[in-house]
């Protein structure tokens, strides 16, 4: 058996094999042995594209380690094709010298043709540089539930859970949680569909043991990563999380008025179970009347929250200026994807920087913050309602589909100390001096308006869309007070700086390079900043969060390094924003491929930089 510090492993196959449930399964029973996971689903764009296709190819990286992980890897070390076109489209990012298992069983001349190859890929020497494991995956499972009360499609079908055997005996996973897992889920509803998968496992991980000859073991040790209790959770799963924590934090109701789209929907999916906990979701018609609807429960005293994508954002524009018109506390959340228009729904982008921050007509100012992987989603969207709520704003949260889909481990937080009661302007409303109810009066810190409830005796006002009055909320056509509280809306988004915490550095103040990274490049972008300064290299990395308004000592930090470098998914947002503000003459490096960066590239990219100094 050969130790290993970390496994980077690939599930593909078919959309319908199963390739997704794997994968989680996997990754579970490799967190309960100790180990650090980080996850990455790859979904196809087509919801059921022809079967032995590249396009309905649908995978599930997973990468676990003795040590803290913090992207789902580069390249895996091993490929489990479940046919041709898994094969076909995942082996360009296999590891060199990597493994493929390959269920031969579904490479015969019309598989193979359909997948594009015009050879047997097992025959034409094509994959002379891995080392690759023929199973039978799908003969073999049938003839392990030979017996049982299932039609031999529904046996096949089984083919996931072999597979699953099989890497469990490779990489020494214990089973018994799947068996557990399996139980649960289908014991009641489908004994016999329990009983089949379990023996399908179980004949993958019998087969793996009993052709050791070509099969090799692998450890990996338990990960030291900080004491406590963890769960294992998506991006999505987190931030739904996180919001329900900030309206139990300001002791309100929670509200998600949103519209499916791809890759956010699981948000509104998660809230939806929660209503014996007072959260309210409605999946309305269109995107449009989702942020109206969130719009309208923020007016009656809600935390209220939508969900969307780039699209969705788009059309959610107009929405989002009447929120800012009404000075209601509004959280949206932007689970990026690759554009323009429909794009690709199921890849991840970081496009959206731009649109989040001016996408609207007028002068229409708002915060925008942005989580960092999907443990960290929790925390993000708890502060995105913060600030809503402190500052009585519309907040954009961005997160991406990287993120959103991805899974690794969650401490489960001590929410009594470290997420405390949140301020808001329900409490305490006062009238003026000569009895009246001044709807635009404001706190003198935070330049926030009261917030009262319709129906509150002597708390009466006016809504809608037209330039307010000063103090008094009226409608108002009049130049100088136009001029007035568009100042002031602006102002108020410059205070939210006071609220929140200095920028941190990894690495030093000064440098010869800083690498300026945002959103879900921080995984990729921490490992290559640590590994250049294991190599006594002069970098640092600014990881950035908070976006609108930025720390005030950003400034201060872009003066200390020679040169700065702002990797992104996309074609310079933030490297454009930098410049703009603080004249830093940062350069980009940039991709656009709907897929997150690789360590190894930023690597190079760093030492390049480097050199021209």
């Amino acid at each position: 058996m050969k130790e290993l510090d970390s496994v980077v492993i690939r599930f593909s196959g078919d959309s319908g094999d199963g390739m997704q449930l794997t994968g989680n399964r996997f990754s579970d029973a490799s967190a309960l042995m100790g180990n650090d996971v980080a996850t990455f689903p790859d979904y196809p764009s087509e919801i059921r594209a022809p079967q032995g296709t590249v396009a309905g190819v649908s995978g599930f990286q997973v990468n676990i380690g003795s040590k803290e992980i913090s992207t789902p890897g580069d390249e895996p070390d091993v490929l489990v094709a479940m046919n041709a076109a898994a094969l076909k489209a995942n082996l360009r990012w296999v590891r060199k010298g990597g493994t493929l298992i390959v269920n031969i069983d579904v490479f015969d001349d019309a598989s193979i043709k359909k997948a594009g190859y015009s050879k047997n890929p097992l025959e034409s020497g094509e994959l002379d540089d891995y080392k690759v494991l023929k199973v039978p995956v799908s003969s073999q499972t049938i003839a392990a539930l030979e017996g049982l009360d299932l039609t031999t499609k529904i046996k096949e079908r089984c083919k996931n859970f072999y597979a699953l055997g099989l890497t469990f005996f490779i990489f020494g996973r214990d089973s018994e949680s799947t068996e557990r897992w399996i139980n649960e889920k289908f014991e009641k509803k489908n004994p016999v569909l329990a009983k089949a998968n379990i023996a399908a496992m179980k004949a993958g991980m019998h087969y793996a043991e009993s052709t050791g000859v070509q099969i090799s073991t692998y450890n990996i040790k338990s990960a030291t990563i900080k004491s406590g209790k963890y769960r294992h959770v998506s991006g999505n799963v987190s931030t739904a999380w996180g919001l329900m924590q900030a309206a139990e934090s300001a002791g309100l109701p929670l509200f998600l008025g949103s519209y499916p789209i791809t890759p956010a929907t699981e948000i509104l999916q998660e809230l939806a179970r929660f209503k014996n906990h007072g959260v309210k979701t409605c999946q309305m018609e269109d995107e449009i009347a989702g942020i109206c609807s969130a719009i309208g429960a923020a007016y009656t005293g809600a935390l209220a929250c939508t969900t969307t994508s780039g699209p969705g954002l788009a059309l959610k524009g107009e929405a989002m200026g009447l929120a800012v018109m009404l000075e209601l506390p509004l959280v949206i959340v932007n689970v990026q994807r690759g554009g323009p228009s429909t794009g690709l729904p199921t890849k991840t982008e970081q496009s959206d920087l731009f649109q989040a921050l001016y996408g609207r007509n007028g002068e229409s100012p708002l915060v925008v913050v942005a989580a960092t992987r999907p443990n960290d989603c929790f925390h993000m969207a708890y502060e995105a309602s913060r600030l809503a709520l402190e500052y009585m704003t519309p907040v954009v949260l961005l997160t991406d589909g990287y993120i959103g889909n991805g899974a690794e481990p969650w401490l489960i937080p001590n929410v009594e100390k470290e997420y405390p009661a949140l301020k808001h302007t329900q409490k305490n409303l006062k009238k003026s001096a000569n009895g009246k109810f001044l709807p635009y009066e404001r706190d003198p810190k935070t330049l926030a308006r009261p917030w009262a409830i319709p129906g509150t005796p002597g708390f009466e006002h006016r809504v809608g869309g037209l330039e307010k009055q000063d103090k008094t909320g009226s409608v108002s056509h009049d130049p100088e007070n136009h001029q007035v509280m568009s100042d002031i809306r602006n102002e108020k988004i410059a205070r939210v700086a006071d609220s929140i915490p200095l920028q941190t550095l990894e690495g030093d103040s000064k440098g010869d390079l800083l690498v300026v990274s945002w959103g879900g490049t921080y995984g990729a972008t921490h490992m290559a900043v640590e590994e250049a300064r294991r190599q006594g290299k002069k970098v640092s990395l600014c990881h950035l969060k908070y976006i609108h308004p930025m720390p005030k000592n950003i400034g201060d930090i872009l003066k200390g390094f020679k040169k700065v470098l702002v990797p992104e998914l996309n074609l310079g947002q933030m490297k454009d924003l930098l410049n703009m503000k603080f004249q830093c003459n940062a350069i980009g490096y940039n991709q656009i491929k709907g897929l997150p960066f690789k360590i190894s590239d930023l690597l190079d990219v760093i030492n390049k930089e480097l050199e021209t100094l």
